[in-house]
């Protein structure tokens, strides 16, 4: 590449960043004129357009850092001083889903972890960000944020489709498609394998579980909050009987895959038993328990019992919240479903899943 118009375009950049748009401009236009290129007239730059909100940006990088696939046909870049919150959707044999993607600012210095956050019902990925407050973790903590949104065709309700027999097993309905769709971000963006998971609210803990189940290979860890263990029903009515007091576990076999999981006590929607279900379906009754009673920032406590294995490691932790009902603990009112006056969720599974990555298969 031509070094002037590489010097050129990066003097925009700062340029761009300092908020001097104008001379932001003049940069570019040099660098287009030194590789012979026609220049745009001043209508034609986003600063001089009426309307458009003028964003900082970056030239897309030549090389890609690692952990990304160089044959991925993925669009690159860094993002602004603040993160960005993109739209997209995805596609493949199981269908067709929209998401949300928090980008944070620290994109493109290293691979980054990722978390999959899947909504409640009647929620939507704007709503579930702004009542878990992920995004604003992201943006301290430095990593991808992923909001897959259920469609209205699938389920009425916008619920993930947890109970239903053909959404329960890998490569089979959702949570072949949500698998999918993680695979297809990571593609395109720079974010560590080893450090990938997923957490959900009620409908979207239960699938969470279910994925964390299916797809121990793709996902390190797992939090379910106020959701139910995978395969707790296979229908509607067995759905409803699980919620209401706890579903049947599938097999004797513990998943093995670490799991954090957050419900409220006096939950009336989903019960609590579900907790003590999706810990038994991922650390069984080998491990030793550690209990300790938590108090939260707003005045809800709670009971923490942390799962160690043979070797000492905490493998699960069961967050029971005292006086909790059928929303995140420690949330924000600026989103739905959520109780403030709990220990914090968001911040409690991120340290968990923080100190679980996934141990690469030799």
């Amino acid at each position: 590449m031509n070094p002037d118009f590489k010097h050129l375009m990066a003097e925009a950049n700062r340029l761009t960043r300092a908020g001097d748009l104008h001379a932001a401009t003049a940069a570019i236009q040099a660098a287009l004129g030194s590789m012979g290129l026609a220049q745009p007239m001043p209508g034609d730059m986003p600063g001089d357009m009426p309307g458009v909100i003028d964003v900082e940006a970056r030239p897309v990088p030549e090389r890609r850092p690692a952990g990304v696939d160089p044959e991925a046909p993925a669009a690159y870049v860094d993002a602004p001083a603040s993160g960005s919150f993109i739209a997209g959707s995805f596609a493949d044999a199981a269908g067709r889903r929209d998401y949300k993607l928090f980008v944070p600012p620290q994109a493109g210095e290293r691979a980054l972890p990722l978390v999959v956050m899947l909504h409640g019902c009647t929620q939507n990925p704007d709503d579930f960000a702004a009542g878990t407050a992920m995004n604003e973790a992201a943006l301290a903590q430095g990593f991808f944020v992923l909001y897959p949104a259920q469609s209205r065709q699938a389920n009425p309700q916008g619920c993930w489709n947890w109970f239903k027999h053909n959404h329960q097993q890998r490569g089979r309905g959702e949570p072949a498609l949500l698998a999918g769709m993680t695979r297809d971000v990571m593609a395109r963006h720079a974010i560590d394998p080893q450090r990938v998971y997923v957490a959900g609210l009620s409908a979207g803990g239960a699938m969470a579980a279910i994925l964390g189940e299916a797809y121990p290979d793709l996902f390190a860890a797992v939090g379910v909050h106020s959701g139910l263990a995978a395969g707790a029903a296979s229908d509607l009515p067995a759905a409803l009987m699980a919620m209401k007091a706890g579903g049947a576990l599938q097999g004797d076999v513990a998943s093995g895959v670490p799991t954090i999981v957050f419900h409220g006590d006096a939950d009336a929607t989903v019960h609590a038993n579900n907790g003590a279900q999706v810990m038994a379906a991922s650390v069984g009754k080998t491990t030793s328990v550690e209990v300790e009673h938590v108090q939260g920032n707003g005045g809800r406590g709670a009971t923490r019992r942390s799962h160690r294995s043979a070797d000492g490691r905490v493998v699960a932790e069961h967050w029971v919240v005292h006086g909790g009902a059928h929303a995140w603990s420690g949330g924000s009112a600026k989103g739905s479903y959520t109780d403030g006056r709990g220990p914090d969720a968001s911040a409690e599974m991120l340290r968990f899943f923080f100190e679980h990555p996934r141990l690469p298969v030799h």
